[in-house]
């Protein structure tokens, strides 16, 4: 195992794996689930949406919502810490849908939850493996009981999800078992997480279970395997941090550890002391006083242990500055080594967990503003996928004689406080300062960046954020379309909506968007009328959402949806899927209204050739499409798609008014001077002869993440 050792994985023991999870006040557990990490629980979806009042099959991501968990250790007493979901894998059906009322198999159903846990205060997380046929296994209650355990034989391995059958005698798989660990006692590992329980047929008048029959189905339950946990995660990016790749020993970053710490530590007695509190910081074993690790064997470590690195340096930081550096330059060459030491880590959350939740509402568009040319940032949109992210990203690019360049991270966080009250401020600038000096980054770069916020909130604080309504279309039935809603004052979309099954007419959506609408009002600020943001797929870009009619029998007013309010559409689907653009999306959008405008208007034009002249003309931020409807439409979407964020055309015959008319229309003002185009139409057909259509792709405001038409996953 060599001379630093992981600590004792409880594998003697093995019901001290499970894990309990509940609402932040709950009572009772609402399901069980395993350290995936040192600092993360692997549990079910539907476990999570189950502590926090929602419905079961809920896809929705819980955001900043808390959760309390409780971790077993051996001789000890059980620790009770808060949690948040950091990666969501929502329950989907077998088509990539909401998974059906009373249904009895589905897909995906897991969710990784951060847990506020101190340094050292945890144990090592189970082991895990492939499940396979007939492999004899373990689960507990979510309780932890011992006594609580069933004991199960593995009947299917292939496919999403895997069948188990109880035995006949003992505990029976039921309510209180969903997310935990599936326990191997022969492999000592966990393959798979307990999901769902066939339940016995019950009688349909009385509700009540049927007399028992041989014929009937028993202690049949499901659970996902770890095989397809493993692919699940790493799709989203939570398993990073847990399985780095073994060192070789041709890797530059492991060539220069070795050097550094043979050059700096060649006595061994120097070298085991500082070992020993470096394993101790990390919170592994190690091999004691007597004999201490090789130089090969340490450098190997800092490049396995993603936290090893800043560990060590903040051991050194004070009295050996030279090796840190050499340590820190050795590490940027590896992607295992993290930006923070476990305390600083923990601190940081700490940090975090303390800022209100307005501010925490607005981190993704705190990113977005510190971080301009970053190309993409994870799909999960959770506060702790986003951390996750910023500490692999690299400095902001801006540095003096080769010092060090401000990290990512700390560049968010100083935009982050900016929005905070003074003594949340100060905190997090502590943190930074401290995070700084171990990195040896100039105290003058790290307040250039301050500064940097400071004129940045400024700047927001004198433009007035306009509030919004987001409202997902997507086609039902011929004439019918389905409805999902969300509100943005500006603090970022929260879903009105939550019946995603219901269809409604033209006039019965009008109704309906007219409803929430009315809820919200002008904005305080300057009086403006909230805009109207249409989210589509690249197929319906021209549904005429805003010709929609709302006018109920009795009712003295038409209620046309893009009269009377300014109408925008927006399709993420082609922002993500060629994300290579998105740095341009959001340099181009930071030129709102210094930027250039492209006229599309030639019938024989070549789409790509406006591809080519967009590549050329990177302050183009606006482009007008006056071509006939095929061409018009494949202009529209390569705009798009490379990151133009407004776009204009039209979707009738394509006279060219609308074009000519606009053009007079400053780009910022654009949804409310196509507003008053459709007024015009209404009154003065003739001489408004066209149906506009305004793309409009805010880069500094979040949408919520969609399932639009990416690929669907079966079975």
């Amino acid at each position: 195992m060599g001379w630093f050792k992981e600590p004792d994985r409880l594998d003697g023991t093995p019901s001290l794996h499970v894990v309990s999870v509940a609402g932040p006040k709950a009572a009772t557990w609402s399901g069980g689930g395993f350290l995936l990490g040192d600092n993360t629980v692997l549990t079910c979806a539907h476990v999570v949406n189950d502590a926090l009042g929602r419905p079961p099959f809920e896809t929705r991501t819980p955001g900043l919502e808390e959760l309390q968990v409780m971790i077993r250790r051996p001789y000890d007493a059980s620790l009770r810490c808060p949690a948040r979901v950091a990666h969501w894998i929502p329950p989907r059906a077998e088509d990539g849908g909401p998974v059906p009322d009373g249904a009895a198999e589905w897909l995906g159903d897991l969710a990784v939850l951060r847990i506020d846990l101190a340094p050292g205060k945890g144990v090592a997380p189970p082991l895990r493996g492939p499940l396979r046929i007939g492999q004899k296994v373990r689960a507990w209650h979510a309780s932890g009981r011992e006594s609580t355990f069933a004991d199960l034989t593995v009947k299917t391995d292939e496919g999403p999800i895997a069948y188990l059958d109880g035995s006949p005698t003992g505990m029976s798989i039921g309510p209180g078992y969903s997310g935990g660990p599936l326990w191997s006692p022969v492999d000592k590992a966990v393959i798979g997480l307990v999901t769902a329980h066939f339940m016995p047929p019950a009688d349909p008048a009385t509700g009540q279970p049927r007399a028992h029959s041989p014929q009937h189905l028993i202690r049949r339950s499901w659970c996902v395997p770890w095989q397809r946990v493993e692919a699940e995660l790493r799709a989203v990016g939570a398993l990073e941090e847990q399985d780095p790749a073994p060192v070789a020993v041709d890797d530059p970053a492991y060539v220069l550890l070795v050097s550094a710490i043979s050059d700096a530590l060649p006595v061994a007695s120097q070298r085991g002391d500082l070992a020993r509190r470096l394993a101790e910081g990390c919170g592994v074993g190690h091999g004691g006083a007597v004999v201490p690790p090789s130089v090969e064997e340490f450098a190997a470590f800092l490049l396995s242990h993603p936290r090893a690195l800043p560990v060590l340096t903040e051991l050194l930081r004070r009295e050996e500055r030279e090796l840190t550096q050499r340590l820190l330059v050795a590490g940027r060459l590896s992607r295992v080594p993290r930006l923070l030491s476990p305390r600083e880590h923990h601190l940081l959350h700490q940090l975090l967990r303390g800022l209100d939740r307005a501010v925490l509402d607005r981190f993704g568009e705190v990113v977005r503003a510190a971080l301009p040319l970053v190309a993409a940032f994870p799909g999960g949109e959770t506060l702790d996928a986003l951390l996750d992210h910023l500490e692999t990203l690299a400095g902001d690019g801006r540095s003096e004689d080769g010092e060090p360049r401000v990290p990512a991270l700390l560049r968010v966080m100083e935009y982050v406080g900016v929005l905070c009250a003074p003594a949340q401020r100060a905190g997090l600038r502590l943190w930074a300062d401290g995070v700084a000096a171990r990195l040896g980054i100039p105290r003058s770069a790290l307040a250039e960046r301050r500064s940097d916020a400071q004129e940045w909130a400024r700047v927001v604080r004198h433009r007035s954020t306009r509030s919004r309504v987001l409202v997902h279309v997507t086609r039902a039935e011929p004439g019918r379309h389905r409805l999902r809603i969300w509100c943005d004052e500006g603090a970022g979309p929260r879903q009105v909506s939550t019946d995603t099954t219901v269809s409604y007419s033209a006039r019965e959506g009008a109704r309906e968007l007219l409803r929430v609408l009315e809820s919200l009002g002008p904005t305080v600020v300057d009086g403006q009328r909230p805009l109207v943001e249409v989210l589509v797929d690249r197929s319906s870009l021209n549904l005429p959402v805003d010709e929609w009619e709302g006018q109920a029998p009795g009712e003295i007013v038409p209620g046309v949806l893009g009269v009377e309010f300014p109408l925008v559409v927006h399709c993420p689907e082609l922002l993500r899927r060629h994300e290579r653009f998105l740095p341009d999306w959001r340099r181009r959008w930071s030129l709102l209204d210094s930027g250039t405008t492209l006229v599309v208007s030639d019938a024989s034009t070549d789409p790509n050739k406006v591809y080519y002249e967009l590549m050329d003309r990177l302050d183009t931020v606006r482009v007008s499409v006056d071509a006939a409807p095929d061409l018009r439409d494949r202009v529209v979407q390569i705009c798009l798609a490379v990151g133009i964020p407004v776009v204009v055309w039209d979707r009738g015959r394509g006279s060219g008014h609308v074009v000519k008319r606009l053009a007079e229309v400053a780009t910022r003002e654009l949804p409310d001077g196509v507003r008053s185009y459709r007024a015009n139409t209404m009154i003065r057909p003739l001489e408004y002869p066209g149906r506009p259509v305004l793309a409009w792709a805010d880069a500094d405001r979040t949408v919520p993440r969609l399932h639009l038409t990416e690929p669907q996953e079966g079975p």
